[in-house]
């Protein structure tokens, strides 16, 4: 099985596509994550630098956000979904529903999602993420029992807010959650919060250590099936994520080291 480590582009927004891209090639990355355009050009334009640059893409989707109501948010998903699926990407990483619909609501976007998927051929994953369907392991659950064919992007450091804890009192669910997973956000969260300050610094030793292990899961399970690939995005992200100090706002650590040192860590750990 491959393992393809990607930059994620969110943190970077303000460089130009060159700039970035030259950037991502220096520091070893495979590929990047990123939300495409909705313009044509320029979404065209960064899959010509991407391909000239021989990297590979996952396309997110996480600008539903900004779409609360329900049938704002479908006609929202719809459309960037098509957009992503369009660039052929390795698969496309998406911000799904909200923790507020019903489950009825929930599963009418999962069955859009994976109708577009269908149509297109490209894999469609559903972000772990805080006030999505999937924002507590509880909330997942249901969909995991009712959906078998649900796939999953691995972000346990919003689980680790949502449960005040590493996820020690929640084996069960994360026996079925796993196998889901198609796609890791390798980012360290800790019980107050989904970003710690250096995930490399002994007092976060604790919860490194619980990431690798559902990380080592994941990669375990996905050879085990017979897969032929598996990415993963290191995703330390900017502030809030990243903590600023007091009055100077200056940040405390650099979340693009952080994602280039995490890359290096990936690599060792996983190495054919």
């Amino acid at each position: 099985m491959r393992i393809r480590i990607l930059a994620p582009h969110w943190g970077s927004n303000d460089l130009p596509a060159q700039v970035f891209i030259d950037k991502v090639v220096a520091a070893g990355f495979d590929g990047i994550e990123m939300s495409l355009p909705l313009d044509a050009a320029q979404r065209d334009d960064w899959l010509r630098r991407i391909a000239d640059a021989k990297l590979d893409l996952v396309a997110a989707q996480w600008e539903t956000v900004f779409h609360p109501q329900f049938h704002e948010h479908r006609a929202a998903l719809q459309a960037l979904l098509r957009n992503a699926c369009a660039a052929r990407p390795l698969l496309v990483n998406s911000h799904t529903g909200k923790d507020y619909y019903s489950r009825e609501q929930n599963e009418e976007l999962l069955a859009l999602a994976d109708a577009i998927g269908r149509e297109h051929g490209v894999p469609i994953v559903h972000e772990i993420h805080r006030s999505r369907f999937s924002g507590h392991p509880m909330l997942l659950r249901p969909y995991l029992e009712a959906l078998p064919q649900l796939a999953l992007t691995a972000d346990l450091s919003h689980w680790c807010v949502a449960c005040e804890s590493l996820l020690d009192d929640q084996p069960q669910t994360l026996d079925l959650t796993l196998p889901r997973v198609r796609h890791i956000h390798a980012r360290v969260g800790h019980a107050q919060g989904p970003q710690v300050p250096d995930f490399r610094a002994p007092e976060y030793a604790a919860e490194l250590a619980a990431h690798l292990g559902w990380w080592d899961r994941i990669v375990a399970l996905r050879r085990a099936a017979g897969a032929p690939l598996l990415t993963i995005t290191p995703e330390f992200g900017p502030a809030p994520y990243t903590f600023n100090l007091p009055y100077t706002r200056q940040p405390v650590t650099d979340a693009w080291e952080l994602n280039v040192a995490m890359l290096r860590l990936l690599r060792e750990r996983y190495a054919e």
